[in-house]
């Protein structure tokens, strides 16, 4: 089953750009990472607040509490799309790395995506 793809773009012959449903379900995942309470307009509580943790250098207080952080996160609002079986989060300078190791429920496949959190003092 094929999606649009996020963000939206075209493809090379002028249509809108399709997604096979993992690359969707990891782009979600991506999209529920990145976004910050209160950015949306009509869903205000959509997100996970991972940058909101980034003020400063990322350390591995930060990276215990975002492990916590992404894990309900992902849980709250992709539960019906995936199954998380492993969120790893690693203190790089000015940064956090989140590996984030799940199931696709409709498709049974396994899958990670790792995504860059870049840090406020960068």
């Amino acid at each position: 089953m094929n999606r649009i793809d996020y963000p939206f773009q075209f493809d090379g012959r002028g249509r809108t750009a399709q997604s096979s449903e993992d690359e969707y379900v990891r782009d979600l995942i991506e999209l529920v990472l990145l976004t910050a309470p209160g950015e949306r307009v009509m869903r205000p509580d959509f997100g996970s607040g991972v940058r909101q943790l980034l003020f400063g250098a990322a350390s591995p207080e930060v990276a215990i509490a975002t492990q916590y952080l992404v894990q309900g996160s992902l849980q709250q609002w992709l539960a019906d799309l995936i199954t998380v079986e492993a969120v790893e989060v690693l203190a790089q300078e000015n940064a956090l790395l989140i590996i984030v190791q799940y199931v696709v429920r409709r498709s049974q496949n396994r899958s990670s995506v790792e995504v860059t959190v870049p840090g406020g003092s960068s």
